[in-house]
């Protein structure tokens, strides 16, 4: 049965080096927001949190820093999407 084409979750990969496509300011910025929360211990916040979590699992610091970053970006467009929109509904009630 073995046609060459993994099924879900069986792909066994290796280490991939980290992406520098994009801008490089845009990830400077991200990877020094990581570094302040990585300093700042702040136990509330879910990105620390989600970093914590990986440190725990014995990821290296660039892995669990460069998943932390994109989790901030993930929680920062939820966020600003949710504003955009209320807005927008706001301002449609209000004409």
């Amino acid at each position: 049965m073995d046609s060459g084409v993994n099924q879900s979750g069986t792909l066994n990969q290796g280490s991939n080096s980290a992406s520098k496509t994009g801008n490089p300011r845009l990830r400077h910025t991200q990877f020094k927001i990581m570094e302040v929360l990585i300093k700042l211990h702040p136990e509330e916040d879910k990105v620390y949190q989600f970093m914590d979590k990986k440190r725990s699992e014995g990821k290296p610091c660039l892995v669990y820093a460069t998943a932390g970053a994109n989790k901030f970006l993930r929680i920062y467009y939820g966020k600003t999407h949710e504003s955009l929109h209320a807005l927008k509904a706001d301002k449609e009630t209000s004409e």
